[in-house]
C-alpha cells in the first residue's frame, strides 16, 4: 500500500463536498445532469466548512460587502458576510427590492433577463465579494459586477460552491479572484 499524504483542509472539503452533491440525470429537462446542492444544506458541519472555506479566502483580500445572488446565493453569502463582518447586500429580480434600484439586463442561451440592487447599497469604493451557488456560464455573476459597478464598488472577488468548468463561466469574471470549493 502507498502512503498517500494527508489532505489540506481545502483538499477533504472539496471531497466531502463532491462526496455529498448529488446528481439528478434529465433534470431540469433531458440530457441535463444536474448538481443537487442541497445534501450539502442539509449537513450542517459540512455546511458550515464550506461558508468558513469561502470566507477565509475572501479574508485577505479586505472586503467591505458581501453581494449575494437570488435566490441560493442567499444561503452561502449570508454566513460569510457574517464571519467577515461586513454588510450584505441583496442582488434580486425585479420587483423584489422597496427601494430605488438599479437595473441590469443579461442575456440567457433564449432570450434575456433582468437583476436588480438597492442604488444605495454600496458606498463609493467598496471592496465587494460576489457569492452564488454554481458559476454557470458566468452571465449572471457578470451582470452583478456591472451592477456594483455601476454604484462605485468593485468586484475583487467571486465566490461559490460549485463551478462548472465546461461552461467557461471564469472568462466572462476576468480580472477579479474567482473561488470555487469544487469543479465539474
Amino acid at each position: 500500500m502507498i502512503a498517500r499524504p494527508p489532505l489540506d483542509g481545502r483538499e477533504a472539503l472539496a471531497r466531502d463536498v463532491r462526496a455529498t452533491i448529488r446528481d439528478i440525470p434529465d433534470f431540469p429537462k433531458p440530457g441535463i445532469v444536474f448538481k443537487d446542492i442541497t445534501p450539502v444544506l442539509s449537513n450542517a458541519a459540512l455546511f458550515a466548512r464550506v461558508t468558513d472555506s469561502l470566507a477565509e479566502a475572501a479574508a485577505p483580500l479586505h472586503i467591505s460587502h458581501v453581494v449575494a445572488i437570488e435566490s441560493r446565493g442567499f444561503l452561502f453569502a449570508a454566513p460569510v458576510a457574517q464571519r467577515l463582518g461586513v454588510p450584505l447586500v441583496p442582488v434580486r429580480k425585479p420587483g423584489k427590492l422597496p427601494h430605488r434600484c438599479v437595473r441590469e439586463e443579461y442575456a440567457l442561451e433564449y432570450g434575456t433577463d433582468v437583476l436588480e440592487m438597492h442604488e444605495d447599497a454600496l458606498g463609493a469604493g467598496a471592496r465587494v465579494l460576489v457569492v452564488d451557488d454554481v458559476l454557470a456560464t458566468g452571465g449572471t455573476a457578470a451582470a452583478t459586477r456591472r451592477l456594483v459597478q455601476r454604484v462605485g464598488g468593485a468586484v475583487v472577488a467571486f465566490g461559490f460552491l460549485v463551478d462548472l468548468t465546461f461552461l467557461n463561466g471564469r472568462h466572462q469574471l476576468a480580472g477579479s479572484s474567482v473561488d470555487a470549493i469544487v469543479e465539474y
